[in-house]
């Protein structure tokens, strides 16, 4: 098992990845489950493949589950999930001292931590991620939120967790299309700063999806290890560091809206291609060679992931793509800024970005073929 320690002033953590961890969730819990009665917040789906084995871990040794198990999809990260699932917290009174786990992917863990930090003025919760995506990102670092008309995680909290356990052992059920899309996470850390692990990527990601447990291992410490450093460096995104971790994402939530929020493009999907778009609008602006550009999207295409705006067949144009961004929550005194690229491992923040050349360029892209 690999621990990675998070380092957040006052509120230090540990993250643990291995396999077999949901099985031993109650003695990997030591001294954080001070109630018979343990609150877990899930899915259908994560349930039927993982819940038996979760309530025996906790009737074994002496705790009696409480479920909420909920419809999965981005559409349970709602104001009425929200609201529902903390009338049931209260109803089986839970304390601040108290921990709920999260038991499932982002949205799981996104509603849960929401929860959370909002009741009695904020609680303590443990993340169980059971996704590739989650694993690596969304359950490390404290975002939390739900989505509203308006947009995707405009409406949430940082809230860190008491404890995230990784269970490799999860992602053996998991769908070959969620894995997929929790790799755009994982390779998105090359991308940001390292190189190095970008060519790791590019030599091993295809073995590693395919089910070796030790660079499952590797790729979710290291990915996981990458996000903390960061995290500590800016734990609230003040200082801009922690906006490198959005990589992909001011195009890929737009791609997201446009979609509906749907099945038709899950969130990693659209990292993935948002990061090909960032790389290739990089180019387009001679900041990054365009062969780089070509190289990512390449590598992203040969994974299995989307690399091309035109395959998703949108019935829109760059501005209507630019006009969600406009409801992105990064936006600041009207200035949108973007991810952008100087090579690959070489991201960075450019505020001086024109959304109208950005519609031009998306207006290529979509043509593309």
């Amino acid at each position: 098992m690999a621990v990675i320690p998070v380092d957040i002033a006052g509120r230090p953590y540990e993250v643990r990845v291995g396999a077999g961890l949901l099985a031993e969730l109650v003695p990997q819990c030591r001294g954080r489950l001070r109630k018979r009665g343990v609150p877990i917040i899930t899915d259908s789906n994560v349930h039927a493949a993982w819940g038996a084995v979760v309530e025996a871990s906790l009737r074994d040794n002496g705790h009696e589950p409480h479920w909420r198990i909920l419809p999965p999809g981005e559409a349970t990260k709602s104001w009425d999930e929200l609201a529902a699932t903390v009338n049931w917290l209260l109803s089986l009174e839970v304390e601040r001292g108290d921990h709920i786990i999260a038991l499932g992917g982002g949205v799981i863990g996104d509603l849960t931590g929401f929860c959370a930090s909002v009741l009695k003025r904020g609680c303590k919760f443990i993340q169980v991620p059971t996704t590739l995506l989650a694993q690596v990102d969304s359950s490390v670092g404290g975002k939390t939120a739900i989505n509203t008309p308006a947009g995707k995680n405009l409406v949430g909290a940082f809230h860190q967790p008491s404890l995230v356990l990784a269970d490799l052992s999860a992602l053996e059920t998991l769908p070959e299309r969620d894995l997929l899309a929790g790799y755009a996470e994982v390779v998105k850390y090359g991308l940001i700063d390292d190189a190095d692990f970008f060519a790791w990527c590019d030599t091993n990601a295809a073995a590693m999806l395919a089910g070796d447990s030790q660079l499952r291992e590797y790729a979710v410490a290291h990915s996981v290890a990458s996000k903390a450093r960061i995290v500590a460096e800016d734990e609230f995104e003040t200082t801009g560091k922690r906006a490198l971790l959005n990589l992909g994402h001011t195009f890929g939530h737009a791609l997201e809206a446009e979609t509906g929020f749907s099945t038709r493009l899950l969130h990693g999907e659209a990292v993935a291609l948002g990061m090909v778009i960032a790389a290739r609008y990089s180019a387009r602006r001679e900041l990054m060679p365009r062969a780089s550009a070509e190289h990512i999207a390449r590598h992203i295409g040969e994974i299995g992931l989307p690399a091309s705006l035109k395959a998703l067949d949108l019935d829109c144009d760059g501005a209507r793509l630019v006009e969600h961004m406009l409801h992105d929550k990064k936006m600041d005194g009207g200035t949108l800024p973007f991810l952008l690229l100087r090579g690959i491992g070489q991201t960075y923040l450019d505020k001086q970005v024109s959304l109208e050349d950005v519609a031009e360029f998306l207006d290529e892209e979509l043509a593309r073929g």
